[in-house]
């Protein structure tokens, strides 16, 4: 998906003649004195086109829109799936000034260096970021769950640093955006019982009916919790497995692919959709707005809580190592209008968590707070954001509140110390 956006009108304020004579470079410093109050005005006066990339859960048209209507900035952006993100982000760092990837891959990114650290001063919504993204925790009495959560990758010490922080500093590696705790999506009208359990997936009553996501850094979090649940294995750490832990996983893995247990092995929201709408699959790995696309077809589809928890995972937005000038700040701008509410109301609706909740919140009514939030029944039909019902009046969402299903997280996305001897094991898997 490469979208970009019709040229916002330019509104009244500083003149293009100003503008020029004062040089782009110096835009920036302008902007800040306060003696120009509207932001649009500026880049709509001096185009700016920021390039970004990642994966195609939150590179979506309508925020490119809204952003050149709000901001006078051009979005040009580019979807791809999660592994191609990550070595997109590394090998070629001229290609993008914008980088919308997930925690796990800024693992395997930032220390390149391909990245420039974000100075949290700059951030005006910083402090209604979901401490989640800041201490690992939804409450303070809450347990950090295992794999790469957001925040052991979240700083770093200094504005040259390449490594991580193991606390809070000035500098974030991505201002988070979004994130979600998924689970195992179900046919509920095809399974024919309770489903409670990761375990569940490997019953072989659902020989030939199951799939798991095929993105190794995803996938053996959720063979982690599959064996596990089964009682296979105790993981010391399931988000940096030791290499025997990962053989006993993969091979694990292997056998059940031999045995006929799985139909297959997806990598996109579209795949997932279709196998499941399909009836091809009864039950899989699946992504919270790929439920509801099957349910927007008329077909029964749950995103079903099991007893185990949680697997999450999050993202955010990064900058190119060669921002700077008038580029980088009208990227900071749109970061922080990302975060001042419409975009993450957006996300929300889609099943989604936005990173700032409480600006979100001022742009939902209050019926959809309560039914995407809250947990509460919906008083009225649920919409999509483009105004298709997603649920009808006295729904509940699944897992319910936010705290519930944040609070059952038991592991994020994960980049292991092991993770080449992983991806290599996987990818046996996959062949096998």
């Amino acid at each position: 998906m490469t979208t970009e956006t019709k040229t916002a009108t330019p509104e009244k304020g500083i003149s293009r003649r100003t503008l020029l004579k004062t040089g782009a470079a110096a835009v920036g410093a302008i902007a800040g004195s306060g003696a120009i109050t509207g932001f649009p005005t500026i880049w709509a006066q001096n185009p700016i086109t920021l390039r970004q990339f990642g994966t195609g859960v939150s590179n979506i048209n309508a925020i490119a829109e809204k952003c050149k209507e709000d901001l006078g900035i051009t979005l040009e952006m580019t979807a791809t799936d999660s592994d191609a993100a990550a070595q997109r982000a590394v090998t070629q760092p001229d290609s993008y000034d914008i980088a919308d990837i997930e925690y796990w891959i800024a693992k395997k990114v930032f220390p390149s260096g391909v990245m420039q650290p974000m100075d949290v001063s700059k951030i005006k919504y910083y402090d209604k970021i979901v401490p989640l993204f800041i201490d690992g925790k939804l409450k303070p009495e809450s347990v950090v769950a295992q794999g790469t959560a957001p925040h052991t990758v979240g700083f770093v010490e200094a504005q040259d640093s390449k490594s991580f922080a193991k606390a809070p500093t000035q500098w974030m590696t991505l201002i988070p955006t979004i994130y979600n705790a998924d689970t195992l999506g179900i046919r509920p009208d095809l399974v024919g019982r309770e489903i409670t359990t990761w375990a569940d997936i490997m019953d072989p009553a659902f020989k030939g009916k199951t799939a798991i996501l095929n993105i190794p850094s995803i996938g053996i979090m959720d063979a982690a919790m599959i064996m596990e649940a089964m009682g296979n294995i105790k993981y010391a750490d399931k988000g940096n497995m030791t290499t025997d832990e990962i053989d006993q996983t993969i091979d694990f893995l292997i056998k059940a692919k031999q045995d006929g247990q799985f139909r297959a092995f997806w990598k996109s929201f579209d795949e997932s959709v279709n196998l499941m709408a399909s009836g091809e699959v009864v039950i899989q790995s699946m992504w919270s707005p790929a439920v509801a696309a099957v349910r927007s077809k008329g077909i029964a589809c749950k995103y079903q809580p099991l007893k185990e928890g949680y697997r999450a995972w999050g993202g955010g937005l990064g900058l190119a190592a060669h921002l700077q000038g008038a580029q980088l700040d009208a990227a900071y701008e749109y970061i922080n209008w990302y975060l001042s509410g419409w975009v993450g109301a957006y996300l929300n609706r889609q099943g989604y968590y936005s990173a700032a909740m409480e600006t979100a919140k001022a742009h939902m009514s209050e019926d959809e707070w309560g039914f995407w939030v809250e947990g509460k029944p919906a008083k009225g039909d649920i919409l999509s954001p483009e105004g298709k019902v997603m649920e009808k009046a006295g729904a509940v969402r699944d897992g319910g509140s936010f705290e519930e299903r944040m609070g059952k997280v038991a592991c994020w996305n994960s980049v292991m110390d092991e993770d080449r001897y992983m991806v290599r094991r996987w990818n046996e898997f996959i062949a096998a």
